[in-house]
């Protein structure tokens, strides 16, 4: 959780980007070539003018609720990469995407991960004409290099905005609406990200998908409350990351997601010291893949892979960046007593 630490240490408030729908036009042409090793930015116009068409002005309603995001279509078929807090909204009630040429269609949700803040949407009339954004891979990617960001900022449909990645594996947990959407592995990238950038892409000097952005961090006001647009701190989910739970989403409709089998209640440092218990995760359940590890409701886990538990965010994040018969080493405190066990984590 070191990341967050940084985050509070800058002082900034994390919001998820909120959105609103805009209009707008893009003419295609060849793909551009990657930066040289010495250039400080991507070759922005051909850059733009081989994306823009993939990219796609989302818009959700239910009731008196509605909001807007943008996308990409990354899937033949018409299936559009976007974030959950985006179609959140539209959830039970309708949802549609605009293309950068203005063409509107009707969607309807594959799969939504919360956890993760991914969806996928398929559009009605399968993305017919427009092309599919490549993927590229977010492994390679090394601080100071260039990348593009597109999307519809504050309504501005097929706006292009360029930067660097400014710094990788950050882990950004954003409130959402009733849950915590985790940013793991986040790029954190300079280029301009603002309110409505959320589920558009992060892309390389060739035009591959590397990440999709999620969120960005503003500067509180005198009331500690975060607002506003870029500061130069946005992120994006990394597409090596992404696309497995996309490719999930289609095929299921939903994550997968592999589970530990436990209930667990934080025991804040200074409850432990008072009362003379361990600090760490305290065990309120524990059923299937934690009952057969040797876990029971009471015991205190103390360390998790090694790193001391000292907020249930790590069994979270492990299992949101791990598949069902990967393990989990956790050290735990019984009756004064401490031990080490191997927990399998268990397909949902």
């Amino acid at each position: 959780m070191a990341e967050g630490v940084i985050v509070a240490a800058l002082v900034i408030a994390l919001i998820v980007v909120s959105v609103r729908r805009g209009g707008g036009t893009a003419d295609a042409s060849p793909a551009a070539g990657p930066a040289d090793a010495g250039t400080a930015m991507c070759p922005a116009i051909p850059v733009a003018n081989q994306i823009l068409p993939s990219i796609v002005t989302i818009s959700a309603s239910r009731g008196v609720q509605s909001g807007t995001g943008s996308g990409q279509v990354f899937r033949d078929g018409g299936y559009i990469l976007t974030n959950d807090h985006v179609v959140s909204p539209g959830v039970g009630g309708t949802i549609s995407v605009q293309y950068s040429d203005g063409h509107n269609a009707a969607a309807v949700l594959v799969g939504r991960d919360p956890s993760t803040d991914l969806a996928v949407l398929k559009a009605s009339d399968e993305a017919k004409g427009y092309p599919v954004i490549g993927l590229g891979s977010s492994a390679g990617l090394q601080v100071g290099q260039p990348v593009v960001a597109l999307g519809a900022p504050l309504g501005l449909a097929s706006t292009v905005t360029s930067g660097i990645v400014s710094a990788l594996d950050r882990y950004v947990p954003v409130p959402g609406d009733g849950v915590t959407h985790h940013l793991i592995g986040a790029i954190q990238t300079d280029a301009a990200i603002n309110p409505g950038n959320s589920g558009g892409a992060l892309v390389d000097c060739a035009g591959k998908l590397v990440g999709v952005n999620a969120a960005i961090a503003t500067v509180p006001n005198e009331a500690g409350v975060g607002g506003g647009g870029s500061v130069g701190l946005g992120f994006a989910i990394p597409i090596d990351l992404a696309n497995p739970i996309a490719d999930e989403l289609i095929r299921t409709g939903k994550p997968g997601h592999p589970t530990t089998g436990l209930q667990l209640q934080e025991i804040p440092p200074a409850l432990a010291k008072a009362s003379g218990a361990p600090s760490g995760l305290f065990v309120l359940a524990a059923t299937g893949p934690g009952a057969k590890a040797g876990l029971k409701a009471g015991d205190v886990i103390t360390a998790v892979d090694g790193a001391p538990a000292v907020s249930s965010e790590q069994i979270v994040v492990a299992t949101l960046t791990r598949k069902a018969g990967d393990t989990l080493e956790l050290t735990y405190v019984r009756a004064g007593t401490s031990a080490t066990t191997s927990l399998t984590l268990a397909a949902p």
